[in-house]
């Protein structure tokens, strides 16, 4: 068995070792380890041991099999994540995350999960009406107010777009900062722009959620949406405080309208890559929907949507990168490594791995046909994570993303502007840089029909 420093990796320099290289383009430099070195991969981060873990069953290991094992970086006490959300799901460990999970999880059966549905393609509606024929917009910041309105009436019962317009702007001040910690040293950032924008927007969404927890616990009845049922759960007759309600709703809303934003964007930026498969899909909502609105029972008759999705998380993953630190000593492959270190799950390495997939640089929703697709090996596609800390929210995202995008695209194929820069942005999910201008382009079934058949 062999150990730590037998890894293969990149040099570093003395002191911040790999950080610089990490920092500066992560996505390209976490593809070039696995192209250079293998499945598993030594980094050091200013001292502190990095393996990046590539396999499918290098995640089985870490999510499935020994989660106990791992404690999430999102818990360290230096991320941004840990100081919006508190001690939320995405930041606790251990008997507290399960506790707390336990009661989160009724908001997220199915049966609830399904009355949201008429909320969503409302809403995106009400949106379709505001758009004209040729007009340009930016789509990143549209579907985020599109996607945070609607977890806010879902979470809260609130109509208001005045309100969901402040929250979108300050989640956006909130996840522009650049992330804390893992090779990023805090020297100065508190003095920064981006810190202060942070700070306004973190005021803004506690100021919002701890007035809201007021006004309930005051009012009482039960309006039937996911803060009546945090604030009236228990467990061995015990509820949650209000700063754990506040820690569990932030959360939900982080991740209920990030994934959802980013998601539909970058969908819609493949279909217009490849209209051939946008034609497909559009047959496919013709001959199910003819038109119009789609409900949660058509879902099961549009499978190809469902694989447009899948492979739209493939390619371009909501979350791009996880990461976990051992709290014991543990065997990946040949190595035997020390408690303490960091393990790198690359959903952006993993989900493009030629290895696993076939063309993978290629879109390709056939590769989901369960009859003639891909086997795809566990652990190989995880846009969501695995195992006991798998995303509670996803049955959430999936069916949200399902509905908007067969809502729009039968009145609008959105066309990327030819002139507009699309780059990659690594936060805590990928998002579209410098945004993603747009020109809105009717959508004509008739045209859209012949040209497939042609």
């Amino acid at each position: 068995m062999q150990q730590f420093n037998a890894l293969p990796g990149p040099r570093g320099l003395p002191l911040v070792g790999n950080a610089p290289q990490l920092q500066r383009n992560p996505l390209a430099f976490m593809r070039s380890t696995r192209t250079q070195y293998g499945h598993l991969v030594r980094l050091s981060l200013a001292g502190t041991p990095v393996v990046c873990a590539y396999a499918p069953e290098h995640v089985l290991y870490c999510l499935t099999e020994h989660p106990r094992d791992f404690t999430s970086l999102q818990s360290q006490q230096r991320s941004n994540m840990r100081e919006v959300l508190g001690e939320g799901l995405l930041t606790t460990e251990g008997e507290i995350h399960r506790q707390q999970r336990r009661l989160v999880q009724p908001a997220f059966h199915r049966q609830r999960i399904d009355q949201y549905a008429d909320v969503m393609v409302r809403y995106t509606e009400q949106m379709l009406e505001t758009w004209q024929p040729g007009q340009e917009l930016e789509l990143a910041s549209t579907m985020q107010h599109l996607t945070l309105r609607i977890i806010v009436h879902t979470l809260f019962s609130v109509e208001e777009l005045s309100q969901a317009n402040q929250l979108s702007e300050a989640f956006t001040a909130v996840i522009g900062r650049p992330p804390q910690g893992l090779g990023r040293p805090r020297v100065l950032s508190r003095f920064s722009a981006q810190t202060r924008d942070f700070n306004r927007g973190k005021k803004t969404l506690d100021n919002f959620v701890y007035g809201l927890i007021q006004q309930r616990r005051a009012a009482g009845g039960d309006r039937g949406d996911i803060l009546d049922m945090l604030l009236t759960a228990q467990e061995e007759g015990q509820g949650m405080s209000d700063s754990q309600v506040h820690d569990q709703v932030m959360t939900l809303v982080a991740a209920g309208h990030e994934t959802a934003q980013n998601s539909l964007c970058w969908t819609f930026y493949l279909l217009a890559q490849h209209p051939e498969i946008r034609q497909k899909l559009l047959l496919e909502l013709h001959t199910v929907l003819a038109g119009r609105a789609p409900t949660v029972a058509d879902l099961a008759c549009l499978p190809y949507l469902e694989w447009v999705m899948n492979e739209s998380w493939r390619v371009l993953p909501p979350v791009w990168r996880m990461g976990r630190r051992a709290i014991r000593d543990f065997t990946l492959g040949d190595y035997h490594l020390p408690a303490g270190t960091i393990v790198l799950l690359s959903q952006w390495v993993t989900h493009n791995d030629a290895e696993i997939w076939h063309d993978p640089q290629e879109f390709q929703p056939e590769r989901w046909d369960p009859i003639q697709g891909e086997n795809v090996p566990r652990g190989a596609y995880f846009p969501f994570g695995l195992g006991p800390r798998i995303c509670i929210g996803m049955p959430f995202a999936q069916m949200e993303t399902k509905l908007l995008l067969a809502t729009i695209l039968q009145r609008y194929t959105p066309e990327p502007v030819p002139d507009h820069p699309i780059e990659l942005l690594p936060r805590v999910t990928l998002r579209p840089k410098h945004g993603m201008r747009v020109t809105l382009n009717p959508t004509s079934i008739q045209e859209q029909m012949v040209n497939y058949r042609l």
